[in-house]
């Protein structure tokens, strides 16, 4: 996606500077023979064209992205209904249109080469799946969660925005197949492939397992008591019934006690309260529950409300999951609120996200030390890979993108070994012996 800042100074919308909230997206069409961006730029930027103003347009001759507006100032984009307006809420984004069709009546119209009109409908709708998918991992936002993306059409039916039957109606007279169904799937897609690395997401299976854990703990705090120990298989259990990473959880639970010594933590041991839930400020002690179950469930309750809007699947125990913003925190690293986009998060304290990871990295790095100390730079050597879902990227390190296949659960060939961001070491693959192109972490495999 090329995107290009064009902000649109002279508008009064833009001088009048209102700020939003982004709680979601929207998509127009212009609704005139009309691909080229700048065309609208020009006009629009003017003080007397006080009636509308949009945060981007997308051209329909490159797909290129022009921003003309920051994206957190209310737009003129959608006009209301009788449920209020998606402009205090949504940012809105509009594609630009092929040159060879003509309205004839409403949103009707006729086409003289539908070769070259659906070449434009599909460069615009890929780069505004790109500029989506970017725009809700800068805001925290769920594609697929109900209201986040909707289309002015949609906007129209749930009364927060003027009657217009964009952008569908383009796509459906044109026979190209697009839905914003298929649209909100695209932009989670491409969420998938490339908008989460560097990230850790809070959603997912545990990467740790449970003897890591207890070694990490033996470790860290010697005369930690035998029910800390006896609870831990919780984190993982807990963690698996509601999708959330367990591991992290228990990440989490270390920093927030002092790695269960409680020295200098808010709760106590008695309180089951692993995480500081209800400690809203110095002084308080938060929250006790029956059992160290219910503490962790509500632990792990709280941390999938931060980072996805799926409902939960135990009965809920957390009594502060009503108060979280959901899925305004779907990575470790917006946790806390100075490093979260919204300014939301578990924790005000800064670089909260990144301590629980550093504790992450050390339980992981614990039962792996005898591994990696056998672990020799000589190859070619056999892993044993036990989870289906392996990335295997095009480099050694998460800055590097995922090919978008899994290694699967067996056995395979390491080539070459390398340093790389996101794991202790990085192994080729012998199947991508020739081009270097396929690569995975370490961590998660046993060398045989």
């Amino acid at each position: 996606m090329k995107l290009v800042e064009s902000i649109m100074t002279r508008n009064p919308c833009y001088t009048a500077g209102r700020k939003i909230t982004v709680k979601g997206l929207m998509l127009h069409s212009v609704g005139c023979p009309q691909p080229k961006a700048s065309v609208f730029i020009n006009s629009w930027n003017s003080p007397a064209h006080d009636a509308s103003c949009v945060h981007g347009f997308i051209d329909g001759n490159d797909g290129t992205v022009y921003q003309t507006l920051p994206w957190n100032h209310r737009g003129w984009h959608c006009g209301s209904g009788n449920k209020g307006s998606g402009n205090n809420t949504h940012i809105g984004v509009e594609m630009c249109e092929p040159a060879c069709i003509k309205y004839t009546a409403g949103s009707n119209f006729t086409c003289s080469d539908i070769a070259t009109a659906k070449a434009v409908a599909e460069r615009t709708y890929g780069a505004a799946v790109e500029l989506f998918a970017m725009l809700c991992k800068k805001y925290g936002l769920d594609p697929l969660a109900d209201g986040t993306i909707i289309s002015h059409r949609e906007g129209h039916s749930r009364g927060i925005a003027s009657n217009h039957g964009d952008p569908e109606h383009l796509w459906m007279q044109l026979g190209m197949g697009y839905t914003m169904d298929s649209f909100r799937k695209s932009v989670r897609a491409a969420m998938d492939e490339a908008g989460t690395d560097g990230y850790t997401e809070i959603m997912g299976r545990a990467a740790a397992t449970l003897e890591q854990m207890k070694s990490y703990i033996r470790a860290k705090n010697p005369a930690v008591v035998p029910s800390v120990l006896d609870m831990l298989p919780l984190y993982l259990s807990e963690g698996e019934a509601e999708g959330v990473r367990g591991d992290i959880a228990f990440a989490q639970s270390c920093l927030e006690t002092g790695n269960f010594t409680f020295s200098g933590s808010a709760v106590t041991l008695g309180q089951n309260n692993f995480c500081g839930l209800g400690v809203t400020q110095r002084g308080k002690t938060g929250l006790s529950f029956g059992t160290p179950q219910l503490g962790i469930r509500a632990q792990v309750q709280h941390l999938k409300a931060y980072a996805s809007a799926e409902a939960l699947a135990n009965e809920r125990v957390d009594p502060r999951f009503r108060y979280v913003t959901r899925g305004c925190a779907p990575y470790v690293e917006w946790l806390g609120q100075k490093e979260n986009p919204q300014g939301k998060g578990w924790a005000a304290g800064e670089k909260y996200g990144e301590k629980m990871l550093s504790i992450l990295k050390a339980v992981m790095d614990e039962g792996k030390v005898q591994f990696m100390e056998s672990l020799t730079l000589s190859a070619p050597y056999m892993v044993r890979v036990a989870i289906p879902d392996l990335n295997i990227r095009r480099g050694p390190g998460t800055g590097y993108a995922r090919i978008g296949k899994y290694t699967g659960i067996g056995n395979f060939t390491i080539v070459e070994e390398a340093d790389g961001k996101g794991a202790s070491k990085w192994g080729l693959l012998k199947a991508y012996q020739d081009k270097r192109d396929g690569w995975i972490s370490l961590d998660h495999t046993v060398r045989m």
